[in-house]
């Protein structure tokens, strides 16, 4: 797994849990998503830039 995906995994997971088990509304919560979102398109797009 490249770290762009593990970073998407635990961000996401981050999210869930403050979302839905915390119940944090504020939008920080949404910026991990967010952030989550960057390194997931990050890890497909450099893993498409190394195989061409």
């Amino acid at each position: 797994m490249g770290i762009f995906l593990v970073l998407f995994v635990l961000l996401l997971l981050g999210w869930v849990l403050g979302f839905i088990v915390l119940h944090v509304s504020s939008a920080l919560i949404h910026l991990l998503l967010v952030i989550a979102v960057i390194a997931l398109i990050l890890h497909f797009v450099r893993r498409s830039a190394r195989t061409a």
